[in-house]
């Protein structure tokens, strides 16, 4: 602390300083702006020690204000599960933009369509068409907090352009960009080359659907080895899922199992999957650590290639494993496009944990094994073939 009475905590993470009152983290401001974050607790303090929600002072509603009472309420929300600490830190990350573009004492009431035609240009330069819609999409919900929480009397006109890219954009792109999944041959490379906890986070995300998140968050109590089970809700909805394991992922899992790393800390004791720093996988950024793994992967094997065809005399291959938009998170669009083939869609939501809206989905309280079994043998066949025929 900067002296002995200084009111406000740090937090790390955010770089800014805060207040616990009443049980409640309150947020004001950065601590590069020192007076300003003191200035503004003790403006807001008799509210928020009475319970009541602070009242602004000024003539109207600012960035700032805005964003530290959006943050505020955010947090509110992660600290009771009601969404996760990295949806926290993307209003996070989209606050810090409206706070660096429009200006901290910028009043909201002041903003017009030609601020936010430029906020949506500045997003556009470092960020493509799905990236820049979830940005805006985020950025209204900040401003339409600011309206349905009495912040300002209006709503906030945005424009006409400041929303997401068209339908037609994005299919353009995604055409641009080439198959967002891996074909069979590329997927065993994958599993040859890599080492064992990547291994098996790969077989689950072939086998089962699983991504970044469902991987770093498994527990150990989810998976049976002996049954040939994995049940594990998928965290980002909860919807339950429920999937029949190949031998090659029981072998896989048991090895890393059994070669995990001792944990560093508590909370990550009944986690299936710890780095060899003995910390989580699961982190709650935008680069995520098995993404940044499988990359590498992708690229050792891609100079591998090229490497061994130079050597050999030939030109070196002209398609690669790594190419943008193809990542860990691929190997689940490979479940759900081969999982398809089986002709039981009904089986492959269940196991992807696809929660859809329809009277079908609210009537069925189950979905038999030999259903599940049925698409995971379909994609099994179509990656290692059939194992009679090898015989």
């Amino acid at each position: 602390k900067p002296y002995d009475d200084f009111p406000l905590s740090y937090h790390p993470p955010s770089g800014r300083l805060y207040k616990k009152i009443r049980g409640w983290r309150h947020y004001f401001g950065y601590a590069s702006e020192l007076e300003e974050a003191v200035n503004l607790y003790l403006e807001q303090k008799d509210d928020l020690h009475a319970g009541r929600i602070p009242r602004s002072k000024h003539e109207g509603l600012t960035i700032r204000e805005l964003c530290n009472r959006f943050l505020t309420s955010k947090q509110h929300q992660c600290n009771s599960g009601e969404i996760t600490q990295r949806t926290f830190a993307d209003y996070k990350s989209t606050t810090d933009r409206l706070i660096r573009q429009f200006g901290r004492s910028r009043l909201v009431e002041d903003l017009a369509s030609d601020d936010f035609e430029a906020l949506r240009a500045a997003i556009a330069t470092k960020r493509g068409p799905v990236a820049l819609g979830n940005e805006v999409q985020r950025a209204r919900v900040v401003f339409k907090y600011a309206f349905d929480a009495g912040l300002i009397v209006t709503p906030v006109r945005y424009g006409p352009t400041f929303k997401r890219p068209s339908k037609g954009v994005l299919r353009r792109t995604r055409n641009n960009n080439g198959p967002r999944m891996f074909e069979a041959g590329e997927v065993r490379k994958m599993i040859e080359a890599a080492p064992p906890q990547l291994k098996a986070m790969m077989l689950l995300g072939v086998n089962c659907g699983f991504g970044n998140s469902d991987c770093g968050t498994l527990p150990l109590s989810s998976v049976d080895l002996d049954a040939g089970w994995i049940n594990y809700p998928r965290p980002k909805t909860g919807v339950q899922r429920r999937s029949p394991l190949w031998p090659e992922t029981v072998a896989a899992l048991d090895h890393a199992i059994k070669t995990r790393p001792m944990p560093k800390h508590k909370a990550s004791e009944n986690l299936l999957f710890i780095t060899k720093y003995g910390q989580t996988w699961a982190k709650e950024t935008s680069t995520n650590p098995i993404s940044a793994e499988t990359r590498k992967l992708l690229q050792s094997i891609d100079r591998a290639a090229e490497e061994s065809a130079k050597s050999k005399g030939y030109e070196p291959p002209v398609e690669k494993l790594y190419r943008k938009g193809r990542t860990f998170y691929s190997l689940r669009h490979t479940f759900e496009t081969i999982g398809g083939e089986s002709r039981d869609q009904v089986a492959v939501d269940h196991i992807m944990g696809h929660a859809r809206d329809d009277m079908a989905s609210l009537y069925r309280e189950r979905i038999s094994d030999e259903r599940l079994r049925a698409v995971v043998d379909c994609v099994h066949l179509w990656l290692f073939g059939d194992e009679d025929e090898k015989q």
